[in-house]
């Protein structure tokens, strides 16, 4: 791979390339990805959705928009320092193409703020009670009428691949959906491969998959004009990540590492010791003590150490990097950056503690319990309803629930896959007040 082709401006239905050297830095294509992104409606969504405890309004919990915005925080300073050591290796990228360090800040930062558009509401379970509503529910019907690949699309519901889709599918009207860069999508495929063969390989860019059946002729394209490197045979379809790809990544495992944990200590659900403990060994070669003893809430010492912390994490993460930069460019490089960092051992203490303490607390279980009840009741209900308009067989009850979905979901499907995918689609961009509401209303408890 080389940064030229990787750093491409060209968007979704251009006939041309577009040259950084004739951009307006004013406006430049990769900040505008930025722009559209946080103006979108998908991205308005995140804000009431729950990055630990779903359905939480506890006012200091963070939410999908909040953890996503610091996500991108971070993934600018992971870009712009890498971004610096790049130009200086490679110099003709600015003096002949006219690149600066801090179009990697911008690119790495668009893809960072959209790496959850994707996300089902309430979290990680959301996805999985998609999947087995096809894989164990009332969806089990449809399996012998679908390709495998489809079917595996279903079963293994997957954020990632529903935010490729969110970013650029089609609509009436809307061509190319939100018309991303080429490199701000290639920085957002975090698994370029299709949901068959599954883990296939021990490369991190095997571990999920990052695009519907739905989605693959352009999915293909992007690669192809970005220059990755493919790594399936026959008909399966896979690559290399785009190098920036490694750093949103890193962006996000250093957030919810290290926010989460913030996250239970203000909760209450991990001892403010116990933080101490785990923090300070990510942050004893930069701590000011002195300073440290003046802080005297206990929120102001743990925001100390997390910012400490997340510098510390950020400048490894810029490290590792830049000594596998050549084999990463080679598509030689399997491994999360976090996985080579020095605080490994360190992350994964706070991780396991997470685990135990926050992700596993009885608060987040119910509330996941109920966000099982709730998504696989929509998909169910809209499921049924869709397909029996397509066949002529609308109840008046169908009829009636259809008119609940919003305008831009109101259009024909021809193919099966494609209609559950629609409703599938639908019911991952709820909110999870939203879809409690419609929840509610289906079932005769909303109060009117």
């Amino acid at each position: 791979m080389n940064w030229e082709q990787l750093l491409s401006l060209k968007r979704q239905g251009d006939k041309g390339k577009r040259l950084r050297i004739e951009q307006d830095d004013t406006r430049l294509g990769f900040e505008v990805d930025y722009d559209r992104i946080i103006f979108s409606s998908a991205f308005r969504s995140l804000q009431d959705k729950t990055q630990v405890i779903p359905l939480s309004k506890t006012d200091f919990v963070h939410t999908r928009l909040t953890h996503s915005l610091e996500v991108s925080v971070v993934g600018r300073s992971l870009g712009r320092l890498v971004g610096k050591k790049i130009i200086e290796k490679y110099p003709h990228l600015k003096e002949v193409h006219g690149f600066h360090m801090n179009d990697f800040g911008a690119i790495v930062a668009a893809a960072s703020l959209a790496h959850d558009i994707g996300n089902p509401p309430f979290g990680h379970s959301g996805e999985k009670a998609i999947g087995e509503y096809f894989s164990i529910g009332n969806g089990q019907k449809f399996k012998e009428k679908l390709t495998e690949k489809e079917w595996q699309d279903l079963i293994d519901f997957e954020g990632n691949a529903n935010g490729f889709s969110v970013l650029t599918s089609d609509r009436p009207g809307i061509e190319g959906g939100l018309r991303i860069s080429y490199a701000t999508l290639g920085a957002f495929m975090k698994y370029p491969k299709e949901s068959l063969p599954k883990k296939p390989t021990k490369n991190i860019a095997d571990k999920k998959y990052g695009f519907f059946q739905s989605d693959k002729s352009f999915f293909q394209e992007v690669a192809s004009d970005l220059g990755l490197i493919s790594n399936k045979n026959g008909d399966d379809i896979g690559f290399e990540r785009h190098p920036l790809a490694y750093l949103v990544e890193a962006a996000d495992d250093i957030c919810y590492t290290i926010i989460d944990f913030e996250d239970g200590i203000n909760l209450g659900l991990v001892s403010e010791d116990f933080a101490l403990e785990y923090l300070i060994k990510l942050v004893k070669d930069s701590i000011d003590v002195d300073k440290y003893k003046t802080l005297t809430t206990k929120e102001d010492r743990i925001s100390y150490l997390r910012a400490l912390a997340i510098g510390s994490l950020i400048n490894d993460a810029v490290r590792v990097f830049l000594e596998n930069e050549e084999d990463i460019l080679r598509g030689k490089f399997p491994y999360a950056l976090t996985d080579k960092s020095k605080y490994k051992a360190q992350m994964d203490d706070i991780i396991k503690l997470s685990v135990k303490n926050i992700y596993q607390s009885r608060e987040v279980i119910e509330k996941e319990l109920v966000g099982y009840q709730i998504i696989q009741t929509l998909l169910d209900k809209f499921i049924t309803a869709f397909n029996n308009k397509f066949e002529g067989k609308t109840s008046s009850y169908d009829g009636l629930l259809l008119k609940m979905l919003p305008e831009k979901f109101i259009e024909e499907k021809e193919n099966l896959y494609n209609r559950l995918l629609h409703i599938c689609h639908y019911v991952s961009l709820l909110t999870d007040g939203n879809a409690l509401e419609i929840y509610k209303t289906i079932n005769g408890n909303k109060k009117t």
